[in-house]
């Protein structure tokens, strides 16, 4: 029985990815981004940081990426974990948070992956009204990549609250 567990995370390692989840590969490896916040809730515009890091689960099934951000200066730790379901054929993306928290709750979203552009959409209830949520990743290389936080009361005039880029370091 020992003998099985001991082998197992060698086994994940080398256990090749699902064509779903190979799409999530350009995001692996450490990533720097920069942007400004456009239209922030608080009223107040300023720039933004966020430093992550993004490897593969043992098992291979998870895409794993820790952040280190700075918003307007306040920090912000999260875990973010993306995957692919094989029961409901999409993509999900789950980001929880350790300290600096933009909301009570963590942000968990379906999330689309068309060529080069990633989408993450979520809903909520903000002062009786349901308000959208969308991130969108833009990857212009390997190395480099443009980004967008947006939100829409009707799902479809959408009104950028952040914008950035983001550089793969070596």
């Amino acid at each position: 029985f020992m003998g099985l567990l001991s082998c197992t995370p060698a086994f994940a390692a080398g256990r090749p990815l699902s064509p779903q989840l190979q799409k999530l590969n350009i995001s692996l490896g450490h990533w720097v981004f920069h942007g400004t916040s456009l239209n922030p809730r608080s009223g107040k515009k300023g720039t933004w940081t966020w430093d992550g890091n993004c490897r593969w689960s043992t098992n291979r099934i998870f895409l794993e990426c820790t952040f280190d951000n700075i918003w307007a200066g306040q920090s912000v730790r999260s875990l973010v974990v993306d995957t692919w379901n094989t029961r409901d054929h999409s993509y999900w993306h789950y980001e929880v948070y350790a300290a600096g928290a933009p909301g009570d709750h963590p942000f968990v979203s379906r999330m689309t992956v068309h060529g080069h552009t990633w989408v993450e959409s979520a809903q909520h209830e903000e002062h009786g009204k349901q308000v959208r949520e969308r991130v969108v990743y833009n990857f212009l290389s390997p190395t480099r990549v443009r980004v967008a936080i947006q939100t829409s009361t009707d799902g479809g005039h959408w009104v950028t609250l952040d914008r950035g880029e983001g550089h793969k370091l070596p």
